[in-house]
Formats: structure tokens, C-alpha cells, sequence
């Protein structure tokens, strides 16, 4: 064994270690990291998964939020045990992060009223619009406040027994620890939290419960206790420790730091929780983070107003529709390609692609891809149709198809950067993650034309959120050093002090390109509003 090697075995067995697990929209997944070299990924695991259209609502049935946990802690110790030749059975500190938004609604004896609705759901238009006038803050259709008060205006029958509402990973984290409690990042996505605070806005608290008096129970005593990162949140059970891992090796005990959403994960994972910095991360879904250094002089419907896992004020632009789409055309290639008699995997099948998309013309030369499956309300669209369309006289060759679909992935996000830039906000560095990052040079070339901004990738790219989740664990644990209170400076210090990332400043031809690619997605949205429409 190699000395490092040696060195992250005796940390293993030490219990110096950070698990972070991440519930994403097609695949949980485990990371373990020295504690006290976050930046050093000891293990991996992960499970795929997949939503269900039910009844009309997207949605992930609960008992695989458990299989599926299990199985990527599963295969997390597995892989540790291969690099390392160490069995797992202790980790210093665990976080658990998930999909933000949706709705979760329990009874009073914690049975679960009504399947999971997930954040891509759409039908609380009337509750959003009614709640964003009355606030004065933009509530975007996916906010877990905007399904409650859809269920209260619906007159649905579970709202009788709502006892408790929360996200994903505030109910993972319940299980786990007992405590019903969110990372504020998290909970802004429930909603609104108070400027300067880390807890929730009570005079809009006091408005939401003067809607309807009677018909449920205070807001307040509905959602989940909130809390900053680096604050106990809890240890893990027995049965929690059962729940995570049924072989029974692994103890309980272990503290866990506050729940918090993909947001602030992707925010931790590219260091870019202070002012003018900002993240973009691409998965089903895509959004762009950006730290505020001021108020929004107004409320846009682009833009939620959330938090940093510290509480520091956020910007966000988020889109239901990400690389799900420009995956589907992947597999069709890998399936041509298989059939040919000349095999490729998931990783080649990208490369080729992605390299390709390098030869198409700046703007694709007519040819448009919209990404939408679901509905995307910054698009204006209340369900999502996949279209390919282009002029009579593109030229429809696979270098364009494949820059138009990944322009396609960056296409609704542009539109609501946009309206960041017109408030006059500055950025310093935009960092990206996500797997279409993992093909070094390409996307991040074309988000840096979408932006007009230069964009960073570092090492931590693919992992994403459940490396940032580990992060935050590993802050819990440290938080007892007075020089680690600050998260910010945290990062700065412990986690990111060596880090390497690529910069890719923005071409001026892909820029202009991308700008007559917009224009013409922008006047083609009536084309897939159409086909809403029809199809």
C-alpha cells in the first residue's frame, strides 16, 4: 500500500471521515471524504432511480428512497473497502441532501397523506400566483408552500390530517435522527426566510395563516425547524443506523449536520457561498445560483430568492428541464453504435458527441432543440413537449444537431439570466457541475457563450452535490474550532486552499452565436407551445 493509501485507511478506521449522500433526480449517491482533508473522496456508491408520472404528478414512491439508500451506502462500502482494504463501520459525521422543494405531507403518527409530489410538478399555478401577490416575494410553482396552499384551495381531503410538511431530505434526515429540522438553504425553498435571519419570515408566516383560518393547523408548527450550517442537527439512531445500513455494522451515534437541498450542496461544491459568486449545476434539472451582494430592486417570476447553506442571501434561476433530453439522444447513439457492431459506453457515447458539438456553426445554423419534458414556467410553459426543429436549409449535420441540443440544455436558463443581468448583478467567477461537465472543454465552453461569462470546472465536478453534503458534514465536525465558524472561510481555508479548476473564458464567436441561437429559441417558443397544444 501506497503511504496516502495507508494514511486514508487510518482514517477509515479512525472514524476521521465525512459520508455525504445525495438524493438526486436520477441517482443517490454515497461519498465519503477524509474529514480533515475534505477535498480527499475516499469512497463512492450510488443507486440509480427514476420518477414516476402517477396520477398525473411526478413522483418517487418512498420505499425506494430506502432501497436505494441502501444499496448506494452499499456499494459506497464496498468501494472503500477495495481502495483501502478497510471494512466501514463508523464515519465521524453524515449529511443528507436531496432534491429541494415538492411536498411531503404526514399525519400526526407520521404516515405519509399523499404520494411525494416532486419540485417538477406544475399544477399550483393558482396557489403560486395568489401567494406571490401576497407576499411581495416570488413563489415559484415547485415551492413546498405553493403545494400546501394548492391542497388547501382544492379542498383535498388529506388536509384534515396534515400534521407536518417537508422535503426530501428533511424526511431522510427524521428517519435517521429523530429531529425534524432543514438547513435554512433548504427550507428557503419551503419558504421565505427573513432578511438577516436564518429562520422563516413570520409576518409572511402570519398572512399565509390569515388565508384560512381553521382549515389547518399554524404554518409554523407544519414546517421543519430551521437551521444554519454547522449547527447539531442531531446523531444518528439505532434504527436510523438500521435504516442506512441493515447489515448492522454500522453504529449509531454519528452526528449529522442540517439537511439541505441540491442548491446548496452545488453551492458548497464550487466554493460559492460568498457575494458575486455563483454556480450552475446540470442534472434533470439546471440552475444557476448566484450569491447577492444587495436587494433585487424588484420581483420577477425568473427568480426565487433563497439562501446559501450559511443563510446569506441567493438569486436563483431554475429550470424543470436539464440534460435529460441530450441524454435520450446519447442513448440513441449508443444504441446505433452497439448495433453497428462497434460498442461504446454511456462515457464514450458523450465524448464522441460532445467533441463533435466543437465543429457545429456558433449558432447551429438554424437548427433548435428544446430540452422540455415537463412543464417550465420561466419558458412559459405548463407542459413540456421534446422538439427538434430547422430551417429548410440548415445544415443538418451531427456537429450542429449535438451544439444545438447542448445550447438546448443552456436555452431557458440564458433566458432567466437575463433578468439577473438587467438588475445589474456582477459576478467574479461562475463555477459548473454536473456530469455533461465531465467531458472536459465542451459544455463549459458553451455555458461560458451562454453566460458571456468566464466558467469554472474543478476536480469535484461529477461528484457534485453528495461531495458538497460531505463537505458540510465535515464542517459539523469541525465547527468546535472557533477558526472554522465561518463556512466561507472554511472553504477558502480547509477545503478549496489547493484546488485546481479549469477556466473557460467566453469565446466572442461563440457568444454571438449563442445570442442568434437565443433569439430564435426565444421565437420558437410559440413552435413548442404549439405542440403543448396539439401533441
Amino acid at each position: 500500500m501506497s503511504v496516502m493509501t495507508d494514511a486514508a485507511a487510518d482514517a477509515i478506521r479512525a472514524g476521521r471521515t465525512s459520508l455525504g449522500i445525495e438524493f438526486g433526480s436520477t441517482r443517490i449517491k454515497a461519498c465519503l471524504v477524509d474529514a480533515d482533508a475534505p477535498a480527499t473522496v475516499l469512497g463512492v456508491g450510488s443507486h440509480a432511480w427514476e420518477n414516476r408520472l402517477e396520477d398525473g404528478r411526478w413522483t418517487y414512491p418512498l420505499d425506494a428512497v430506502w432501497a436505494g439508500l441502501q444499496d448506494a451506502y452499499a456499494h459506497l462500502v464496498g468501494d472503500v473497502e477495495r481502495r483501502h482494504g478497510v471494512r466501514l463501520d463508523t464515519v465521524g459525521a453524515i449529511g443528507v441532501s436531496a432534491m429541494m422543494h415538492g411536498y411531503l405531507a404526514f399525519d400526526d403518527a407520521g404516515e405519509l397523506l399523499v404520494p411525494f409530489r416532486t419540485w417538477r410538478n406544475t399544477s399550483t399555478g393558482p396557489a403560486a400566483e395568489e401567494l406571490s401577490a401576497l407576499f411581495g416575494v416570488n413563489i415559484p410553482l415547485r415551492w413546498s408552500i405553493a403545494h400546501l396552499r394548492q391542497a388547501v384551495r382544492d379542498r383535498e381531503p388529506h388536509i384534515d390530517r396534515v400534521a407536518a410538511v417537508t422535503t426530501l431530505a428533511g424526511y431522510v434526515h427524521e428517519r435517521l435522527t429523530g429531529r425534524r429540522v432543514l438547513g435554512v438553504g433548504d427550507a428557503s425553498g419551503m419558504f421565505p426566510i427573513a432578511a438577516g435571519t436564518v429562520d422563516y419570515d413570520e409576518r409572511l408566516i402570519a398572512r399565509f395563516d390569515a388565508l384560512a383560518p381553521g382549515e389547518i393547523p399554524p404554518l409554523r408548527s407544519l414546517l421543519p425547524e430551521v437551521l444554519p450550517a454547522g449547527a447539531d442537527a442531531g446523531a444518528l439512531t439505532a434504527a436510523g443506523a438500521a435504516l442506512l445500513d441493515p447489515t448492522g455494522a454500522l453504529a449509531a451515534g454519528i452526528p449529522l449536520c442540517p439537511p439541505e437541498g441540491d442548491a446548496g450542496t452545488g453551492m458548497v461544491a464550487t466554493n460559492a457561498v460568498a457575494p458575486r459568486t455563483g454556480n450552475v449545476s446540470a442534472g434533470t434539472s439546471i440552475f444557476a445560483m448566484v450569491v447577492l451582494e444587495r436587494p433585487l430592486a424588484a420581483q420577477h417570476h425568473e427568480l426565487d430568492l433563497v439562501t446559501t447553506p450559511g443563510g446569506d442571501p441567493v438569486a436563483m434561476v431554475h429550470c424543470n428541464n436539464g440534460a435529460s433530453e441530450l441524454a435520450a439522444w446519447a442513448g440513441l447513439f449508443r444504441r446505433f453504435a452497439a448495433a453497428s457492431g462497434t460498442p461504446l459506453t454511456d462515457d464514450e457515447v458523450f465524448e464522441v458527441l460532445l467533441r463533435e458539438a466543437l465543429d457545429g456553426a456558433a449558432d447551429a445554423d438554424g437548427v433548435l432543440a428544446y430540452n422540455h419534458l415537463a412543464g417550465e414556467p420561466i419558458a412559459g410553459l405548463t407542459a413540456g413537449r421534446p422538439l427538434l426543429v430547422r430551417a429548410p436549409d440548415s445544415a443538418f449535420s451531427l456537429a450542429n444537431l449535438m451544439r444545438a441540443q447542448v445550447y438546448g440544455v443552456f436555452g431557458t436558463l440564458a433566458l432567466g439570466m437575463t433578468v439577473l443581468a438587467a438588475e445589474g448583478v456582477e459576478l467574479d467567477r461562475m463555477f459548473a457541475h454536473g456530469g455533461v461537465f465531465r467531458t472536459a472543454g465542451v459544455a463549459q465552453r458553451f455555458l461560458a457563450a451562454a453566460l458571456d461569462a468566464p466558467v469554472a470546472v474543478g476536480d469535484t465536478a461529477s461528484e457534485g452535490g453528495a461531495w458538497g453534503i460531505a463537505v458540510l458534514a465535515a464542517f459539523r465536525r469541525a465547527v468546535a474550532v472557533p477558526a472554522a465558524a465561518d463556512l466561507g472561510a472554511y472553504l477558502d481555508d480547509v477545503v478549496f486552499a489547493d484546488a485546481a479548476a479549469s477556466v473557460h473564458d467566453p469565446d466572442p464567436a461563440d457568444v454571438a452565436g449563442f445570442a442568434r441561437y437565443l433569439d430564435r429559441y426565444r421565437a420558437g417558443l410559440a413552435v413548442e407551445a404549439a405542440a403543448v397544444t396539439a401533441l
